[in-house]
Parts: structure tokens; sequence; C-alpha cells
């Protein structure tokens, strides 16, 4: 008898697995809040220089002491980040000039007339009440401090990743949860009070940390309680609650335009979470293990009562468990690290480019996501057109993985979302809808090969290093999405180069993907022998279940499409 066969003696998808799941996904609707929160509370207000302290300019009207005080850039828009060193008093006898014809009065005045905001900034806040960008006043010199928040964010997630990989390996994913929960919750609310940016930072520092242990313990939870035949659902079904999250936080910021009580908002519900999170059952698996196999027992026999399977329960021993487990049990105690990912030829090349495709997804797909004023579209609209993308996206490429393969599917993928975004460089800034059209289009390609990236690479490691492998690439992806904001900032040089960076790595890795093996219909490995033997063409030995594992697999990919 398996485990998988136990799971089911015990009520596979019964009420328990129903209720735990359900659960589990819902603070993944509130984790796109936060990955994607500085859309919104670090979003740049027009702004220019705060007139000067002269006691003539109060007799003149808004629109006058900007004329008078503020330069037009070349669009005959005011600029910035520089006024004129006096009031240009001649320049209200053009005030029935065109914007044209004052931008060109401008530019008749040396540079010596001009100066830096040194009274400060006047804001237009007509969107938003407030974000940290107006109430610390990161523009001009200090713009590129928008970006580094982000990037600490994600070097938070980065760090959480391989702190709380190795945790709950050690010491359970119930408890890690728990604590992840807690630090969340926590660490926003503290953000929504700093008094300063640097505090700003460390906070979303330790969201982005809390939030990576609360992606892997969770997903890790989901996956060991459920059977193998409905993971591929339950997988995407928690896949479209991230989804439905980037929507929710488009509605939650259109209704509090305040960046503190924004921040707020997204943090509160996960005190919820924290507090039902005690409820939850520590993996059985881990627990046979990490030779807790009595701990284990009383689990299972509770989810039997649970889902009112008593007698079934009432069956189980240690020793039924330890023999069900013993292939794991067997795996578990070979000595493998991730020095493995790189001591064969086929894993080297393996690891080398899966590395590169969850790099360069994660690095175009955050670089898009992140950046969503400068499409000139309102910006709550834009992100709910940007998480409501993902939807058909997923079920193409669902598709597209069961009949066209792995391969061709991620290949496709990066390669259409990296032309999308290069072909945008070419049309002009004024042709809003067709700009905002390619890019959603390349944001969808772009979640269709997160999409596929998850199988692909679970597929490809073998079970014995499975898991170094995923937590590898995820670090790449992780590290990509650290990147991307600091790319924004090459446009301050040249406006085109952000695009042809965030356009070109998809492409590259889209072509570094052809030398993946398909792995369509083909057997799980278990060992890094398996990987070389299919590298190879040679065939290796097919366990029964892998078969049926596989079957499944692609039987339930079908049926998410119809």
């Amino acid at each position: 008898m398996a485990f998988a066969d136990l799971l089911e003696q015990v009520g596979g998808t019964g009420r328990f697995q129903a209720l735990h799941v359900s659960l589990l996904c819902m603070p993944i609707l509130m984790m796109a809040s936060h990955n994607l929160l500085q859309n919104f509370v670090a979003a740049v207000p027009p702004h220019y220089c705060s007139t000067h302290r002269n006691q003539s300019l109060s007799a003149l009207s808004p629109e006058e002491m900007l004329t008078v005080t503020v330069p037009l850039d070349g669009t005959g828009k005011p600029e910035r980040c520089r006024r004129y060193v006096a009031p240009q008093w001649h320049l209200l006898v053009k005030n029935g000039s065109s914007s044209s014809d004052m931008a060109r009065a401008t530019q008749e005045h040396p540079e010596a007339d001009l100066q830096g905001c040194t009274d400060g900034w006047s804001y237009n806040m007509t969107e938003m009440s407030s974000t940290i960008i107006s109430e610390w006043h990161l523009v001009c010199d200090l713009r590129s401090l928008k970006q580094m928040g982000q990037t600490i964010y994600m070097g938070g997630v980065l760090v959480g990743a391989m702190v709380f990989g190795g945790l709950s390996d050690r010491f359970g994913r119930r408890i890690l949860l728990i604590i992840s929960n807690l630090l969340l919750a926590v660490g926003g609310t503290c953000t929504a009070f700093c008094t300063s940016f640097t505090f700003f930072c460390l906070f979303r520092f330790i969201c982005g940390l809390a939030l990576s242990g609360l992606v892997l313990n969770t997903f890790s939870l989901i996956v060991e309680w459920i059977p193998t035949h409905v993971r591929t659902v339950v997988g995407t079904g928690t896949g479209y609650c991230y989804t439905m999250g980037q929507m929710i936080l488009a509605v939650v910021a259109y209704y509090i335009r305040d960046w503190r009580w924004l921040t707020l908002a997204v943090s509160l519900p996960f005190y919820v979470s924290f507090l039902y999170s005690w409820w939850y059952l520590e993996s059985a698996r881990w627990l046979v293990l990490n030779k807790k196999s009595e701990q284990a027992v009383k689990n299972l026999k509770a989810v039997a009562r649970f889902n009112r399977h008593h007698e079934e329960g009432d069956k189980i021993d240690i020793k039924m468990l330890q023999e069900s487990m013993k292939k794991e049990v067997a795996c578990s105690q070979g000595s493998y690290s991730a020095l493995d990912l790189l001591r064969t030829p086929i894993m080297r090349n393996m690891t080398a480019c899966l590395s590169i495709v969850w790099f360069s997804t994660s690095f175009a797909y955050y670089g898009l996501s992140m950046d969503l004023q400068k499409f000139g579209v309102n910006i709550y609209l834009i992100q709910v057109i940007f998480g409501a993308v993902d939807i058909p996206a997923k079920v193409v490429v669902t598709v597209s993985m069961s009949f066209a393969g792995r391969r061709p599917s991620q290949c496709g993928a990066l390669i259409l979302s990296g032309v999308t975004i290069l072909i945008n460089l070419l049309v002009p800034y004024d042709k809003q809808i067709v700009r905002t059209c390619l890019a959603v289009l390349g944001k969808g390609c772009l979640a269709a090969s997160f999409n596929c990236c998850y199988l692909y690479s679970g597929e490809l490691y073998p079970t014995v290093i499975r898991q170094n492998g995923m937590g590898w690439v995820s670090m790449m992806a992780r590290l990509g999405a650290m990147v991307a904001p600091m790319v924004l900032l090459l446009g301050d040089y040249v406006a085109w180069l952000p695009g042809l960076i965030y356009g070109g790595t998809p492409i590259l890795s889209g072509i570094a993907a052809v030398f993946l093996p398909e792995t369509l219909g083909a057997a799980l490995p278990d060992t890094i022998q398996d990987v070389e033997e299919r590298g190879y063409g040679k065939t290796s030995k097919t366990l029964p279940k892998e078969a049926v594992f596989l079957q499944d697999t692609h039987d339930n990919l079908i049926k998410q499409a119809a």
C-alpha cells in the first residue's frame, strides 16, 4: 500500500480536504496585494517645484503663479525638478499663448536662470490622497529610491525562500506557516505606521520574508494532504486565487487612496489567517520522514473522523504507515545536495536552461506589472485588466501543454511575450489603447510561462533532488524580480532601453528552453541516472504508480481546459 492509498482510505477528497484547501487558499488572495502594492503606495503624482516665497506672488492665481515660477518642458508641461531663480513676470504677457509657444519662450532663457526645487515640491493629489512619494519627496534626485523599495521587498522574498525552506523541513510546515502569517500581519502593520523611508524598507523586507514562508508552507500543506489525481486541479485553483487577488487589490486601492490605510487594509486579513491557522494538521508525510510516526497516525485518524471514515481510520497503525512510506524514507536517507544539480552533463544543461527561463519570466513579469503608470491609462483599470488576463492565459497554456507538449509551450510563451514587448517600443506614446493591448498580451504570455514553469520543472528534476531543483529555480525567479525594478532607472538616460531589455530577455530564454527535453507522457525520473538516460534517449523503467500519476495529470489538464 502506498501513502496515496492511505489518503484515499481516510477520505482523499472529503470534507477535511475541502475545508483545509479553502482555508489555505484564503491568504493567497492577499499575496498579490503585497507583491504589487508598490503600484499604488508608490505611485508618482504630478509634481513641480514649490513657488518662491515672494509676497507679490500671493496676488496671482495658481495658474499664473505656475507660469512665472516653473519652466515648461518640450511637451509643454511644467518641469518636475527645476524652477526659475526669480519669477519671470514677462511670461504673464504670453499667458494666452499655446503650450508650444510657452515652451519656446521658456527655452529662450539660459540654464543660469534655473535652479532645483530648493523650497520643496507641490503635488497634484487628485487620484490619491497620499503616497510614499509625496510624503517623503522621493522625486528628482531621490526618484531611484522608489525602485529600491521594491527591490528590497523582493530581496526579502529571496531571503525568505532560503530561510523558511530549510526551517520548514526541520521544524514542520504548520508552525512555520503560523509564524509567517503573524510576521506578515505585524510587518504590514508596522509598514503602515512607519515614520521614515528607511523603516518603510525595513518592514517591507520583513513582509517579503514572511510572504515567502507563507507561499512555501501553504503549497506544501496543500500538496501533502490531497491525493495525486487532484493535485493539478487544486494547484491550478490556487493559482487562480492569486489572479483574483490582483483584481481585489485594484478594488481596495480604488476605495482607499491613502497609502497608510491601504497598506493596513491588505495586512489586517493575515491576523485572521494567523488565528485559524492553529487548526491545521501537520503533514503526515513530514512527520513520518522526521521519525514522528505516532503523531502522523493521530493526524490521519483525525482526518478520517472529520471525513466520517471512522472504521477505515481505526485500521491505520504505525506499521501500516511506515510500510506505505518505505520508498520516500529510503530516498530521504540518501546524501543529496544542491551540488547534484550540476554534477552530470545533462543535469548541468537542464539546470542552466531552467535558471534562465525562471529568471527571465519573473524579470519581465514584474518589469511590466510594476510600472503601470507608463501606459497612460487609469491605474485601477489596468490593474484589473492585468489580473484578468491571467485567467485565459492559463487555460490556453494548459491546453497547449497537454497536446503540443511542455517544451513548445514554454518556448512559445516566452518568445511571444518578448516580441509583444519589443513591438510596443515602436508604438507612439499617444496610442494608449494599442500600447495597453500589447502590454496585456505580453503579461498574459508571461503568466502562461509561469504556469508552465512549475509543472515542467517538477517533471524534469528527479525525485531525489526535486526539492533542491525547485528551490534553486525559484530563487532565480526571485532574483529576476529583484533586478526588474532597477532596470526601469535606465529609462532616465535612454527611454527605450528598459523595454528592449524586458523584451529581449524572454526571447533569449525561449531559445534556451529549446535545449530542454520534452516530458509530455514521460515517466517521472526517480534518480539522476534516470535523467541521464532520458537525456541520451534511453528508456528507463517506469513504475506503475508514476504512469498512473502522469495519466491523471494529463486527464486533469484536459478537464481544466474544457
